[in-house]
């Protein structure tokens, strides 16, 4: 049974200063376990948020160009 969770941005050392540079997938779109959803940026590092298990994007819940916090939500995602 498909259930929605919830991924947020991680916490990556204690730096708040992450941008939200890119998202490579969009709302229907499907992925495998390991994609890289967005890319996210700090003044020391480039990292992606990962998918944790194959499934479905539903809603991106932060814009491109965006500067999140650690923990906040950043988009609900279809699993199995």
């Amino acid at each position: 049974m498909a259930r929605i969770i919830e991924l947020k941005i991680p916490d990556i050392g204690g730096n708040d200063g992450i941008e939200l540079v890119k998202w490579n997938k969009q709302p229907g779109d499907t992925f495998s376990a390991g994609d890289e959803l967005c890319e996210l940026v700090t003044d020391k590092a480039a990292f992606a948020l990962e998918a944790p298990k194959e499934g479905k994007l539903v809603e991106i819940c932060i814009a491109e160009k965006a500067h999140p916090k650690v923990g906040e939500l950043a988009a609900r995602v279809e699993v199995e």
